[in-house]
Order: C-alpha cells, then sequence, then structure tokens
C-alpha cells in the first residue's frame, strides 16, 4: 500500500467520522428542541384554568389533561390505600400513600397520589399510620400518569405494600370505576404525608451536553487530521538536496 493511498483511505475515514459525529451532534440539539416545546407545552397546561370534577369527567381523552390543575371533590376510600414502596423524596426512600376519591355525585373515582410516608426500616412491613378523613373532602391538585413502574422480580404484588401498580388490574381488583389517569395531590404536609413533588423535568440539559461531545468529537478529529497529515508534513518534509552537491 503506497502513501497517497494510505493517505487517501485516511481522509476518506476522517470525513466520514466527523459527518457522523456532527450528525449525531445535530440530532441531539434535535432532541433538545423537541424537549423544549414538550416543555413549554407542560408549563402552558399548568397555567389553564383549574377544573373540577365535572370538567374532568366530561372530558374526551383524560390524558389530554395531564399536569392541569383541578380542585376536587369526593369521599376517600380508605379501605383501597396502596403504599408503593421504594420512592424517594427529598432525598429520602419511603412510600408514595395511593388512595381512590370516589367523586361526589358520580360513581366515577380518580387514583390520588395523596404524598409521600417514610417506612420504617426496623420492620420493613410496618404500615405507616395515615390520616384518610371521613366524609366529604375537596382537595387541589394535577392531573398525572401513574407512578412509574419500578424493577420487580415475579409478578405484581398484592397487599397493603406494593412495588408497582397496574391501574387496569387494579380497577378489576376493586371494582371501582377508576379514570385512566391519577392525581397527584398538591399542598402544604398534611394527614402525615409530604407533598414534595419532583418538578417535571424533560432532560433537555442532557441532550445538550451530548450534542457538546458529539460536536468536541468532531472538532478533535478534524485537528489531528490537521495537525498529523498537514502541519507535520510540512514541518518534516524532507528537503531537495538535488540542486546541492
Amino acid at each position: 500500500m503506497n502513501a497517497r493511498f494510505k493517505w487517501v483511505v485516511l481522509t476518506f475515514a476522517t470525513v466520514v467520522a466527523i459527518g457522523i459525529t456532527l450528525s449525531l451532534g445535530g440530532w441531539q440539539l434535535s432532541r433538545a428542541a423537541q424537549k423544549q416545546a414538550l416543555q413549554a407545552a407542560v408549563l402552558a397546561q399548568a397555567a389553564q384554568p383549574v377544573l373540577d370534577g365535572v370538567a374532568l369527567q366530561s372530558a374526551a381523552d383524560p390524558w389530554a389533561l395531564v399536569h392541569q390543575r383541578v380542585r376536587l371533590t369526593g369521599t376517600w376510600v380508605p379501605g383501597a390505600t396502596v403504599l408503593l414502596d421504594n420512592r424517594p423524596m427529598d432525598g429520602r426512600v419511603g412510600f408514595f400513600a395511593m388512595t381512590p376519591l370516589l367523586l361526589q355525585g358520580s360513581q366515577a373515582a380518580i387514583l390520588v397520589q395523596r404524598g409521600w410516608v417514610p417506612r420504617n426500616f426496623e420492620d420493613r412491613t410496618r404500615l405507616p399510620r395515615l390520616e384518610t378523613p371521613a366524609g366529604v373532602v375537596e382537595i387541589e391538585g394535577r392531573i398525572a400518569p401513574p407512578p412509574a413502574k419500578l424493577y420487580e422480580l415475579g409478578g405484581a404484588s398484592g397487599g397493603a405494600i406494593r412495588q408497582n401498580l397496574d391501574l387496569a388490574q387494579f380497577r378489576t381488583e376493586t371494582g371501582l370505576a377508576l379514570m385512566a389517569v391519577t392525581l397527584q395531590q398538591t399542598g402544604a404536609p398534611s394527614e402525615g404525608l409530604l407533598r414534595d413533588w419532583a418538578a417535571a423535568h424533560v432532560g433537555v440539559d442532557r441532550h445538550y451536553g451530548y450534542a457538546f461531545q458529539w460536536f468536541g468529537l468532531a472538532a478533535l478529529i478534524a485537528v489531528l487530521y490537521f495537525w498529523f497529515q498537514i502541519v507535520r508534513r510540512f514541518i518534516y518534509r524532507p528537503k531537495d538536496t538535488s540542486l546541492h552537491g
């Protein structure tokens, strides 16, 4: 393989590598733009007027209301309370307390993420003390998807303490006409529960970081090629001695 052929192969490989890394950086920027648009949509949804139970039930697609604020009136179904294990809040691990709320004047119900409660690390099976008011209550919150599912060995578990909760299965288990979305209750700590929910974050900064890495790699490849294939060739080019001697 002569020197010129090696130079052509190396140049071609460099151009391809730079093209790939630049395209990957551009893709990350496009993902960041998509996430920014999603974040703007979340903020716009949160700025909508507060919904009541009637408006919530009449919505054609409850999922279209995710992140919108609501104020609901109804009665708790305390016998159907579930504690989701291994859920963090403020750097501590505990339970998310989930209780269905039967909407006033309706057979419909919505599963409420009422808040967070610490676990007993000496007795992991001990249930924390929760206050669940009887009678009609009024709560505020925002429409949210069901809590994210964590890795779980074996099938879905039952009982008061669970790793995950499948809303469709829970609807069958309780016999309640649960809506397809949940309510993440907001407000000051009460009833033994904290409600310092993490803000919705779509990870825009992560994509900018990845884009910077890809563009940096493209620049590094270009600089190395320029140095080794152009600058060094010029500096260390053999001198023509045919004119001497």
